[in-house]
């Protein structure tokens, strides 16, 4: 539980909570009986989080993209997930477009605020928005 409260990866979006030292605590003081079992603090659960629906997330932000881009956007979030950083050229490997089509479908999407520029990865690397 002390692990837990101060264990932090960004990378992979993993952050330090207190939540597993509260029942901890709760069960030394208050004399509850939460169970507190290893499987519970482990992260390996949050490191492959069941992806959501693209357009649940960025319903507004695509509202005046095309069915085809829509499309993209959904097949890119399949593969790369939330957390994944991806480039240009993994884009055009996935989808099959030119290099200047995906550079046009990349600043759109960041435009919209659905992929961002990710700093100190490299040149041109992006993930999807977590705003």
């Amino acid at each position: 539980a002390l692990v837990r409260a101060n264990y932090t990866d960004l990378k992979r979006g993993v952050y330090e909570t207190t939540e597993y030292l509260e029942i901890f605590l709760r069960n030394l003081l208050l004399n509850e009986k939460n169970e507190l079992h290893n499987r519970y603090l482990h992260i390996s659960g949050l490191l492959t989080p069941e992806k959501a629906d693209i357009e649940s997330i960025y319903t507004e932000r695509m509202r005046s993209f095309s069915e085809k881009t829509i499309a993209h956007v959904r097949k890119m979030y399949d593969e790369f997930g939330c957390d994944m950083i991806f480039g240009r050229s993994a884009v055009v490997k996935l989808l099959g477009l030119q290099n200047s089509s995906v550079s046009k479908l990349l600043s759109k999407l960041s435009k919209a605020d659905i992929i961002e520029l990710i700093p100190g990865c490299g040149k041109g690397k992006y993930r999807f928005s977590r705003k």
